[in-house]
């Protein structure tokens, strides 16, 4: 049984052996552990796992975003369109980020500017990545504005982020992030901080224009229900490295990682009109300080046995487009 592999000319993103350390006074804390990975042109791959797994870490590694001094890419390629990202330069970089690659954050409020209005901001980007006048800028994100759909946004772009709600400013910042059409869309939690109602919009508002505008979309969240609506391959990361990468349909009809099922028995199910108690995930997640050995998820894991705890299993295939790292995937999927 061979893994289907994608196509080297839809392959928009290419990621290998990517390794991301930070750096303290006394230790070194290892967020990524050499993890590789790909974005097909036009599609939406869902990336999922638990707070501090290493989800924004791989965004952030990919804009070359990571705080300096303290963190550093040590290893590993980010091919995008063949190039590799970590060789350019910050000039070539800063024309790749927000233009071809575009990012959504947590939290709008602290990625938009308090002292300029929206309308500005939006124009601003525009004008960096294309040779458009400041009239035209702000036609443009008049244009964005009504394309996420604010209402009278002639009168928004005057706005300055404080005067707008939780949900207009997060559709600000989907305009931003679109408004020179990027090729891809990194969505980091763009629903963390607003209420069910609201999330439910952004989100159909992302897969809207997405359809709209071709882009591929990598979106990371910790919530498998978003990735069942909206993604068709998704990505299960654990302590700094990927467990498991199937398309949607299987990943949910046969998890094959232990880590996988335990999240898929977290969700909450009210289809029967009351609320269950959900099962928690037993035990703490390994200190990334520490050389780690065997699998991540050993220490957790009601099936683990002597090879999980002595030698670190890789990606492999457990059906077609799937793959898993668990030294005991096949027993797993089948349970």
């Amino acid at each position: 049984m061979q893994v289907q592999k994608i196509a080297p000319d839809d392959v928009l993103l290419d990621v290998v052996g990517l390794e991301t350390h930070f750096f303290g006074e006394d230790s070194v804390t290892r967020a990524l552990g050499g993890i590789s990975f790909q974005v097909k042109r036009g599609e939406t791959l869902g990336v999922v796992g638990e707070s501090g797994c290493g989800k924004s870490v791989t965004a952030l590694s990919i804009l070359r975003l990571l705080p300096k001094p303290s963190a550093r890419t040590v290893a590993g390629e980010i091919r995008f369109h063949g190039r590799d990202l970590l060789r350019l330069s910050d000039r070539e970089m800063r024309r790749i980020r927000g233009g071809k690659i575009a990012m959504i954050f947590q939290e709008p409020m602290t990625s938009l500017n308090p002292v300029y209005t929206v309308g500005r901001q939006i124009a601003e980007a525009v004008q960096i990545h294309t040779d458009a006048s400041r009239a035209v800028a702000m036609a443009k994100a008049e244009e964005m504005l009504r394309l996420v759909r604010i209402a009278d946004p002639e009168r928004r772009l005057n706005n300055f982020p404080h005067e707008m709600s939780g949900g207009m400013r997060q559709r600000v910042m989907i305009a931003m992030a679109l408004a020179c059409s990027p090729e891809l869309l990194i969505a980091d939690e763009p629903t963390t901080a607003l209420d069910v109602t609201i999330q439910a919009q952004i989100l159909r508002l992302i897969v809207d224009l997405k359809a709209r505008m071709g882009t591929a979309v990598m979106l990371i969240t910790h919530d498998l229900g978003v990735v069942a609506e909206t993604c068709q391959r998704v990505m299960v990361m654990y302590a700094g490295r990927i467990v498991e990468e199937a398309t949607v349909t299987d990943l949910f009809a046969r998890p094959a990682h232990p880590y996988t099922r335990a999240l898929m028995c977290s969700v909450p199910d009210r289809r029967h009109g009351r609320q269950r108690r959900l099962p928690e995930i037993p035990g703490t997640v390994p200190n990334l300080r520490e050389p780690m050995v065997g699998c991540s998820f050993a220490s957790r894991c009601s099936i683990a046995i002597d090879v999980c705890r002595e030698t670190t299993p890789f990606l492999r295939e457990v059906g077609p487009s799937h793959t898993a790292a668990c030294w005991r995937s096949e027993e797993v999927a089948s349970a």
